[in-house]
């Protein structure tokens, strides 16, 4: 079964490698401009704004996908080939941590922002609920995050379980490195997918959502297609493969759904509330996503998909939603036009 596991990685790596190679200008132009608060401290820094597109273009690639991917290997390694342990991962990500928060303090100056914009945290939660009160579309997006947010990170917990229900011998670091390089290929999708001005978000962001949540129902469906066998250990069974497959399928979907939702929360939230709207959402989610956590273990497994791919869904319906109420000003001023039109004189 190691051969299956070389063979996804493979086809992914060939797959992401022949993207990043044809991409345009423009295409790492739309996935770079989504990254607003890495803009403005870029900016603030001093940096040449003519580098500003291939900055953040090498930091995705480099930073959340190839150092993503190689940090997955890198643990296999000190898991499988030097047998360290499980914990040995751990272990690494915190030298590297620690070199990083070195380099900050030894390079970086503080960011204190615009002192006379600075507000209480009171009057800023009572300013982002006013916002979201006021304008559907914030509340729809904000909802939209927090449903795939939590079924993503649901899944961080439930994948490991769901391929060796058998403690089956699988390779984790590898499995991860795998992952990665799934999110990486949906981000060079997404750069595309936005530099096509007939294309909207709003209206491919629903194929990803109900995607996501058909790849997540898989471990539900294996139950009853494939035969489970109750044989400990060995390596991965063929519906921990298939299943494995669709999680590659989520994780392209979550590279995908970053840049595009970034995009989409520059259109209709402001900026000067932006973060504050978000982290408003982010208080619910994180309270469920500590109540699953607490209680993982007294549902079954396939109850926990379901559950997942039903919020996966319900932000579908909610991106439709979000997708008609954003046209309905843009028919309004083309109806406003339209009467305008009508209501001047012929000019003779």
């Amino acid at each position: 079964m190691e051969v299956f596991y070389y063979m996804v990685f493979g086809v992914l790596a060939a797959v992401v490698a022949a993207l990043e190679l044809s991409k345009s200008n423009k295409d790492r132009i739309n996935t770079s401009s989504a990254f607003n608060s890495f803009k403005n401290n870029y900016l603030i820094r001093g940096f040449d704004q003519q580098w500003l597109s291939l900055t953040f273009s090498k930091a995705i690639f480099l930073g959340n996908g190839l150092v993503a991917i190689v940090s997955g290997l890198f643990g296999n390694v000190l898991v499988d080939t030097l047998s360290l342990g499980p914990v040995a991962p751990f272990d690494a990500a915190s030298c590297f941590l620690a070199i990083g928060m070195a380099i900050i303090l030894s390079t970086w100056t503080e960011n204190f922002g615009d002192p006379s914009e600075n507000k209480d945290l009171l009057t800023q939660f009572r300013g982002a609920a006013v916002a979201i009160a006021s304008d559907e579309k914030i509340a729809l997006l904000g909802a939209i995050q927090s449903l795939f947010e939590g079924s993503m990170y649901t899944f961080v917990f439930l994948w490991t379980p769901a391929l060796s229900p058998n403690d089956e011998e699988i390779p984790h670091g590898f499995i991860f490195a795998t992952f990665m390089l799934s999110s990486m290929l949906g981000s060079s999708l997404a750069s595309r997918l936005m530099a096509r001005a007939s294309l909207r978000v709003e209206g491919y962001m629903q194929i990803v959502f109900a995607v996501s949540a058909a790849s997540l129902i898989l471990p539900i469906l294996t139950t009853f297609v494939v035969s489970p066998t109750k044989e400990k250990g060995g390596g991965i069974s063929f519906s921990g493969s298939i299943q494995l497959l669709g999680f590659c399928t989520f994780e392209s979907c979550v590279g995908i759904f970053w840049p595009s939702i970034m995009k989409m929360r520059s259109q209709y939230i402001p900026e000067e509330a932006r973060s504050t709207i978000m982290n408003f959402f982010r208080i619910p989610l994180n309270i469920f996503v500590c109540v699953v956590l607490y209680n993982v273990d007294a549902f079954p497994i396939t109850v926990m998909f379901g559950m997942c791919s039903i919020f996966l869904m319900v932000a579908c319906i909610l991106q439709r939603r979000l997708m008609v109420i954003a046209e309905k000003p843009k028919a309004g001023e083309w109806q406003m036009k339209e009467r305008d039109t009508e209501s001047e004189p012929l000019n003779i």
